[in-house]
């Protein structure tokens, strides 16, 4: 075990980000050589190794975080390494973007300093990385079934690793050019580098997984076909439909899904163009939605260059502790500001957010396109309009980050797999991922959880691939760390 008294002679430091005008300056990681191993193994000993550590029961992996604690605080990094990878896939991806409801449900958060699992857990997994203790685990023998995966995001990509692992022959299937889904083309290379992604997959391929890009299954590759060519399908295809903003104005030129925007900066750092096909480049940008889209969405632009950027947030600003409602150690809304919004305040001085305003209208210019938001304060409790606070704000783009939900509609994969859909516009399935009414078809992910965290995705990429095992062979030695009913902790 860790010191326990570490954690009362060794104060809370967390790994300390590039400065803010360095890093915008390129597209690298916001930590980017930050990572010091002795940093990391001090705060790794503050760790106090309870007897009911809850950190657990805020991570739906189940990462044995005591235990990997104690490990990189006597600087073993590689049993360190081998307790992460027990219960996590890929921890390079969760250390990375993962908010870390760990650190708020950790017993020294009652004190308002938490161990700094997140960057522990980065450091566990890169060091393990760069000393070679992380390589391809093919399995001793094969099952003769076989196992379509349709979307590689993270859910996808635990779930055909998993099955791979348990020799299972695995096919993943991808609609865009390239393997990764939202880890490709949805997150921002200053949240997570693609070397870290591109890595993932060569040990994946090493390990026997069959990676097929440019397959629209549903379209150009017929569903129904793929079905009675494997022996299980999982349905890993996230839930990408963007939550529309219904006001006058939304034809206006300048008006973008965030989704739009980021796959096409990212598909600048792919090497696919020269410039992006949406740019912030001297334009004035708000950005309407006050999640980690919305934030990524700020990050990015002012890389680009924006002459401005603002946030828009329906929500009350957040307090900077928790609420009555929210007791420990569930995970709080509290004021928290981003690596973006903390570029942002150095750029422009001020944090770019705007709470609890709603849009009523875009208004155009004479050539159609956007030049500004009308924008109205909101009731707290039920967002309705409060008279007589319109505002403008000028914009000469915006992005509308409004969250998701559910799968992607218009295609034909619903139709072909005989899916349906529930009342939240997910995929059904049951609480073992099985979709209602089609036989040898699970549902992983945000496809039938909806939008959701990474931890969430890579532990139902796991639990699905339990699943599959158990459909095909009748048992299973996989881990199945969560439910496909289960749900993060309330009050």
């Amino acid at each position: 075990m860790t010191d326990p008294f570490g954690f009362l002679h060794t104060a809370r430091s967390p790994v300390p980000p590039r400065p803010a005008e360095e890093r915008l300056g390129d597209w690298r990681e916001v930590y980017a050589g930050q990572v010091l191993l002795p940093l990391v193994s001090a705060q790794a000993n503050r760790c106090m190794d309870c007897g009911v550590p809850f950190c657990h029961g805020a991570c739906p992996l189940g990462n044995l975080i005591p235990e990997w604690n104690a490990y990189a605080a006597r600087g073993d990094w590689r049993a360190a390494s081998e307790r992460l990878h027990a219960t996590n896939n890929f921890p390079e991806f969760t250390g990375r973007l993962c908010p870390a409801p760990c650190e708020d449900a950790c017993v020294l958060a009652l004190e308002g300093a938490p161990v700094t699992i997140k960057n522990v857990e980065q450091a566990i997994a890169d060091h393990a990385w760069d000393s070679g203790y992380v390589g391809a685990a093919p399995p001793g023998r094969h099952s003769g079934r076989s196992v379509a995966v349709v979307g590689s995001g993270p859910a996808g990509l635990a779930a055909a690793q998993q099955l791979t692992r348990a020799g299972h022959t695995v096919v993943v299937y991808e609609r865009d050019d390239r393997i990764g889904g939202l880890l490709r083309y949805g997150i921002p290379a200053f949240k997570m580098e693609k070397s870290h992604l591109e890595r993932r997959i060569a040990q994946m391929r090493e390990e026997g997984t069959v990676f097929r890009a440019g397959c629209d299954v549903g379209g150009a590759v017929d569903a129904a076909e793929l079905r009675r060519r494997h022996d299980a399908v999982v349905v890993a295809v996230g839930a990408g439909q963007g939550r529309e903003l219904d006001v006058g104005g939304r034809a206006l030129g300048g008006v973008h899904q965030a989704m739009e925007y980021l796959v096409c900066a990212n598909r600048v750092g792919e090497g696919d163009a020269p410039e992006p096909g949406i740019t912030a480049e001297g334009r004035r940008v708000v950005v309407v939605g006050g999640g980690d889209t919305g934030s990524d969405c700020v990050g990015t632009a002012l890389r680009q260059g924006a002459s401005s950027v603002v946030q828009i947030d329906i929500n009350p600003e957040p307090g900077s502790e928790r609420a009555g409602h929210e007791p420990w150690p569930v995970y709080p809304k509290v004021y928290r500001i981003s690596h973006a919004h903390e570029e942002a305040r150095g750029r422009q001085g001020a944090d770019p957010r705007l709470f609890a305003l709603a849009t009523l209208r875009f208004e155009g210019d004479a050539r159609g396109r956007v030049r500004a938001l009308h924008l109205t304060r909101v009731e707290p409790r039920d967002r309705s309009p409060v008279p007589g606070t319109e505002q403008v704000v000028e914009a000469e783009l915006v992005l509308l980050a409004l969250g998701f939900s559910g799968p992607e509609r218009g295609g034909g994969l619903e139709r072909q797999l005989g899916l349906v859909r529930d009342g939240r516009g997910t995929f059904a399935r049951d609480a073992a991922f099985a979709a209602l009414g089609a036989d040898g078809v699970f549902v992983a992910g945000d496809a039938g959880r909806g939008q959701s965290l990474v931890v969430w995705a890579i532990a139902e990429g796991r639990a699905a691939a339990a699943a599959v095992d158990r459909y095909l062979v009748g048992r299973t030695e996989l881990a199945a760390p969560v439910r496909a009913d289960d749900r993060p902790l309330t009050a």
